[in-house]
């Protein structure tokens, strides 16, 4: 028999994962704009090491989704939601581009943003509410195409 963790193990878990994965940010120094923007600059002083940590992380992430891909339920007894879609579409290759435009430009995604935050950073907190707006007029738009 499965056992199933309640909601307090399961968050537990879950800011657990969250303190690894922003102490990897750290450590990788992904969440230090320079050295990303450094690693974009091919043209430049062109640092080839964030290569090595994508690198390490897509391959970690490869096993962890073929391990995920079959199983009905996570370890914790929940759910397994993975996405299913495979079409790349114009809205897919748009998305994208807007991401690596962002990126290329401030040299943070998403998940440096909220360690940026944690460290009190103003770049940072102009960046999440920047992100969040952006989520917001995407569900604007969503709602309208609909």
């Amino acid at each position: 028999m499965k056992r199933r963790f309640d909601n307090t193990s399961a968050l537990f878990f879950a800011l657990l994962s969250g303190i690894i994965f922003g102490l990897g940010l750290i450590l990788a120094g992904m969440a230090d704009p320079a050295k990303v923007l450094a690693f974009l600059d091919l043209a430049g002083l062109w640092d080839p090491s964030l290569g090595l940590v994508m690198g390490g992380a897509i391959a970690v992430g490869l096993v962890a989704f073929k391990i995920a891909g079959k199983r009905s339920s996570s370890f914790l007894g929940l759910p397994m939601n993975l996405p299913t879609s495979r079409i790349i579409d114009k809205r897919l290759v748009i998305g994208g581009m807007v991401f690596g435009i962002g990126w290329g430009l401030v040299g943070i995604c998403p998940a440096p943003a909220f360690v940026l935050l944690g460290a009190g950073s103003i770049k940072g907190i102009v960046f999440l509410i920047a992100m969040l707006i952006g989520m917001g007029l995407f569900e604007l738009l969503e709602s309208k195409r609909k």
